[in-house]
């Protein structure tokens, strides 16, 4: 399969898509097959849901040693974002600096480059958070 279509065929990772169980009607990100909640009763009930993109910070810090492939960005913030539908997830916050960041910032999604992968270059997409205006 080719790297872009692979990456396209991750549906959480363009378009914030996480689950909703049937039973329970929690909501999870990233999409798993069996609520943790109900176990058995969930299993082919774990619907698809499209997630808001709004959140707000939870926790938040500065990163300064970079994990590889991202040399470049440092620094740069990591968050544990609240979504407004439940899931928290860790994500970075981009376009401000730490001092704007305040836990409790209301912030979205938006749509960022990522990275490259390999020796090919293709560039590959996915979300990161920005402070509400």
């Amino acid at each position: 399969m080719q790297i872009p279509r692979f990456w396209r065929q991750i549906p959480s990772r363009y378009n914030l898509i996480g689950v909703q169980c049937e039973n329970c009607k929690r909501i999870y990100f990233p999409p798993r097959t069996v609520c943790p909640e109900c176990h058995r009763l969930s299993v082919g009930k774990m619907l698809p849901y499209k997630l808001s993109g709004m959140g707000v910070v939870h926790a938040f810090t500065q990163i300064y040693e970079p994990a590889d492939g991202f040399e470049n960005q440092v620094p740069y913030i990591m968050a544990i974002i609240q979504l407004d539908e439940g899931p928290r997830i860790t994500a970075q916050i981009v376009d401000c600096g730490i001092e704007d960041v305040k836990i409790g910032s209301r912030v979205e999604m938006v749509f960022r480059r990522l990275g490259e992968d390999g020796k090919a270059g293709i560039i590959y997409y996915g979300y990161k958070f920005r402070l509400c205006k």
